[in-house]
């Protein structure tokens, strides 16, 4: 997780509207974001072929399939 230094932006009343953050560390929140998503996504795709909801297809059929 990278290391984060947020800006706060408050109203007049110190009530806080919004966050700043370096791009760079925005970029990373949204990585690591998209890679906890990728990895629920294919938790659940093997939950589903350990309950037989799902068939594989094994590698070498695949390669056959596309001239691999």
């Amino acid at each position: 997780m990278p290391e984060l230094h947020p800006q706060f932006l408050t109203d007049q009343d110190g009530k806080p509207l919004s966050v700043l953050l370096p791009i760079a560390e925005y970029e990373a929140l949204i990585e690591r974001l998209e890679d906890l998503e990728d990895l629920e996504e294919a938790r659940e795709a093997l939950a589903r072929i350990e309950r037989g909801e799902e068939d594989t297809i094994p590698w070498e059929v695949v390669k056959a399939e596309h001239g691999l």
